[in-house]
């Protein structure tokens, strides 16, 4: 038998079928990306605020430390969550109250730094809104549950004391911290 014209054995090229590897199972395709599926951790965004506290002097910077895993007291600004209801100003005030005992009135912003850290298994987005301060009354009282120490550095070496770099970047940038 002879086949019809039409069927176009001649001239045309046959559909190679891919063989799989030897070493792979045939497997579905949803099976496959199951049981290859990167876990991720989950996202949390959080919002805080904080900032520098200026001495009635005018020359010195207030800074709390914690003392990391490896016993080395790491300087930062105080700072703190923003509570349902709260302005970034009015926690920043309550925050640094809590953290120092020391009551202070907000002079200006020194403006909004963001940064990513991993914490018990979950990926944080922290954003930060910082406030230069004055002080007003108190005494130098760190906060228990969360800070090791609180100390006056003078303003010209706030900088180069902060651990973060972040917090470093936004004091150098922020030009006169007078308030």
């Amino acid at each position: 038998m002879t086949p019809a014209p039409s069927a176009g054995s001649e001239g045309t090229k046959k559909k190679r079928r891919r063989k799989r590897p030897t070493h792979r199972s045939p497997q579905s395709k949803s099976s496959t990306n199951a049981a290859h599926k990167t876990p991720y951790a989950q996202r949390v965004d959080e919002v805080s605020a904080g900032g520098l506290v200026v001495d009635k002097s005018g020359a010195m910077g207030l800074l709390i430390g914690r003392i990391d895993k490896r016993g080395r007291t790491l300087w930062s600004l105080p700072k703190g969550h923003i509570e349902p209801g709260e302005s970034p100003e009015e926690a920043a005030l309550r925050e640094v109250l809590e953290e120092t005992g020391i009551k202070s009135s907000i002079t200006r912003s020194l403006g909004v730094i963001d940064f990513w850290f991993m914490a018990e298994g979950k990926r944080i987005h922290k954003t930060v809104h910082h406030f230069l301060f004055a002080e007003k009354s108190g005494e130098l009282q760190p906060q228990l549950s969360e800070v090791d120490e609180v100390k006056w550095f003078p303003l010209e070496d706030i900088a180069k004391t902060l651990a973060y770099p972040d917090e470093r970047k936004l004091i150098q940038r922020s030009g006169d911290l007078h308030p």
